[in-house]
């Protein structure tokens, strides 16, 4: 089974796992391997050994000893990715269950940066350069544009990472503006929105 989880940067998020015990039952009769993109072991419990955590998931770690979800504090962008969450009986290494989770992690682009700049101007019109710029998110965003809720075409448009492996945007757009209109810039990702208008006057 495949779950799908979104989280935000900085929160406390749980992962899911597939088996509860009941409690009668006790936890030493079980191993639980919690593992990143298959390779990296995140957390395991091992009856005799307790609880291990990798060396990037320390202190911000922690397993629930009932239904063995793995809640990560605070959450980072390279939590982004798919885990396992393997349930294993300890007296025979039989599986009891292993599920698949995969992470969305999802950081807040600002608020888009609208400005223009005349370039020309005469009695009639305006020539324009606006620009657009939001940074600081994740993931890779899309970046929209519309003048007045008509959709424009970026004449260039650029993302860029910043530390951390968030994103950085900047769109700009030449635009002929012959009365006042209201242009819109919005940034979307993962489901997210971000968007500033801006009214363009001659």
């Amino acid at each position: 089974a495949l779950e799908k989880i979104k989280g935000k940067m900085g929160d406390k998020v749980g992962l899911p796992c597939c088996h509860e015990i009941s409690s009668s039952e006790s936890l030493q009769s079980y191993r639980i391997y919690w593992q990143k993109s298959t390779t990296e072991v995140v957390l395991a419990y091992i009856p005799e050994k307790k609880i291990i955590t990798d060396k990037r998931y320390e202190n911000r770690t922690e397993m629930d000893t009932r239904n063995f979800t793995l809640w990560i504090s605070p959450v980072e962008i390279l939590d982004n990715g798919s885990y396992q969450c393997i349930v294993q009986e300890h007296s025979l290494p039989r599986v009891v269950c292993d599920k698949h989770v995969t992470f969305f992690v999802t950081a807040d682009f600002s608020a888009p940066n609208v400005t223009a700049e005349v370039i020309t101007g005469s009695c009639e019109s305006a020539e324009m350069m606006v620009t657009c710029s939001s940074h600081g998110g994740f993931p890779k965003p899309k970046v929209s544009g519309a003048l007045d809720s008509k959709p424009v075409v970026w004449n260039a448009s650029q993302v860029s990472e910043s530390s951390l492996s968030l994103y950085n945007v900047t769109a700009q757009l030449w635009v002929s503006v012959t009365e006042d209109v209201s242009f819109n810039c919005s940034i979307e990702y993962s489901g997210f929105v971000q968007s500033t208008s801006l009214l363009l006057s001659r």
